[in-house]
C-alpha cells in the first residue's frame, strides 16, 4: 500500500490523510486532515495543490506538504507547530492554522520540488534481492542506481540486515535494517559491491546541512527509529562518500551499459520508488535500453535489473529482479513503501 492514492475533487490531502492511517501514522494522518480543513489559510498552496498540472498520485503533494510542515517544526520557526511535534500539545488545527497564514509561500515553494526521501528502509529488499541474484550468479556486482538522491542506498554493502531471521551484511555497522518479514526466509548467500554509481537530476551531499535537514524532514515525525537511522547513515555516507552524477538517467544510463563491464561481473541496474516521477517517453526509454542490454549479456558479464515500484494497477509495492542472458524475471516480493515491512513470495 502506498500513501499516495487517487482522488476525487479537492480533498488531495484529506484522502491521503487515511492511507497515511493505515500504514500506521495516525499523527501525519491528523496533519493532513488538520491540514485539509485549514488549507484555506495558504491560498498559494491550495491552488497549488487543486491546479497541480501532473497526476498528484505521482506528484507525492500530500507527502510535501506534511515534509514542508515538519521542516518548519523541526526548524522551530513556529513554536506552537513545534511544540505540536514534540507531543506537547494536540491541537492540530490551530497549529496548523497559524502555519499555514505565516508560511503561505514557503509551502507552496518546498511542494514544487521533487521529494528527497532516499529511503535507507529500501535497503533491506534491494539486499534480499541480491541475495536470490547469487545464486544465478556468484560473483561480485557492479551497482548502477537511477535516481539515487544522497546516494544511501549505493552503500547498502556497508550495512546490516536481519532478513526473514537471517543476518546479513555487515554485523557491526551503525546502520542496521530489520524490516518486518513474512514468507520464507530468502536465500542465504553474501554478496559483494565491487563498484557502486548513480544518477540524479539534482544529488545531494551528506555532508551538507541543509541536505540532512531536507532529508529528515520527509521522515514522518512519530518514526524517531526510522529518523535516527537516517541520520547514521548520512554519517556513514560522510565516510564512504557515494559516487553520485548529475544529470538525466537515460543519457546518463546509455552511456554506462555501453561500456562493457567487468568479467566474473555482474552489472545490476536498480531503483526504488523513482520511475513515478519520470516521464512516459523517459520510462520506455530506459526499458528499451536495459532489455538491449541484457540481449548482450553473457554468462560471464551478466546483466540483471532490480525494480522497487508501485505497481499502479492495484497500489502496491513490488520487488522484481531480471537476470539476462536468460531474461527470467522473478516477482520476489511485496513491501511497504518505505521498507517497514517485506511480504517474501
Amino acid at each position: 500500500m502506498n500513501m499516495i492514492t487517487p482522488v476525487l475533487g479537492h480533498a488531495e490531502l484529506r484522502h491521503q490523510a487515511g492511507i497515511a492511517r493505515a500504514l500506521g501514522s495516525s499523527f501525519v494522518a491528523a496533519v493532513l486532515e488538520a491540514g485539509q480543513r485549514q488549507l484555506y489559510r495558504a491560498p498559494r498552496t491550495q491552488r497549488l495543490i487543486e491546479t497541480w498540472p501532473g497526476d498528484p498520485i505521482d506528484a507525492a503533494l500530500a507527502m510535501r506538504f506534511n515534509a514542508a510542515l515538519h521542516a518548519l517544526a523541526r526548524r522551530n520557526k513556529r513554536p506552537r507547530l513545534s511544540a505540536l511535534y514534540r507531543g506537547q500539545h494536540d491541537d492540530f488545527d490551530s497549529a496548523i492554522a497559524e502555519t499555514l497564514d505565516a508560511e503561505d509561500a514557503f509551502i507552496a515553494e518546498w511542494m514544487r520540488h521533487t521529494p528527497q526521501t532516499n529511503e535507507v528502509g529500501r535497503a533491506a529488499s534491494i539486499a534480499a534481492a541480491l541475495m536470490v541474484l547469487q545464486e544465478r550468479f556468484a560473483m561480485p556486482v557492479e551497482l548502477l542506481e537511477l535516481g539515487a538522491s544522497c546516494g544511501l542506498n549505493l552503500n547498502l554493502g556497508h550495512y546490516g540486515y536481519t532478513l526473514g531471521g537471517i543476518r546479513a551484511g555487515i554485523a557491526d555497522s551503525p546502520v542496521q535494517v530489520t524490516p518486518a518479514w513474512s514468507g520464507p526466509p530468502p536465500i542465504n548467500r553474501p554478496f559483494a559491491v565491487a563498484a557502486a554509481r548513480g544518477i540524479d537530476l539534482n544529488p545531494l551531499s551528506a555532508t551538507d546541512s541543509k541536505t540532512r535537514e531536507r532529508l529528515l524532514s520527509f521522515v514522518w515525525a512519530d518514526e524517531p527509529e526510522r529518523a535516527q537511522r537516517l541520520e547514521d547513515a548520512l554519517a556513514l555516507a560522510v565516510q564512504h562518500p557515494p559516487q553520485i552524477d548529475r544529470g538525466n538517467a537515460v543519457p546518463w544510463l546509455a552511456r554506462q551499459l555501453s561500456i562493457p563491464h567487468e568479467r566474473r561481473t555482474c552489472r545490476v541496474v536498480y531503483h526504488s520508488m523513482v520511475l513515478q516521477y519520470m516521464t512516459g517517453a523517459d520510462r520506455a526509454a530506459i526499458e528499451t535500453m536495459i532489455a538491449a542490454a541484457g540481449r548482450r549479456a553473457t554468462p560471464d558479464r551478466p546483466i540483471a535489473r532490480i525494480s522497487f515500484e508501485r505497481e499502479r494497477a492495484n497500489e502496491q509495492v513490488q520487488l522484481i529482479l531480471t537476470c539476462w542472458p536468460y531474461g527470467e524475471q522473478r516477482l520476489l516480493a511485496h513491501c511497504h513503501t518505505y521498507g517497514k515491512w517485506i511480504a517474501w513470495h
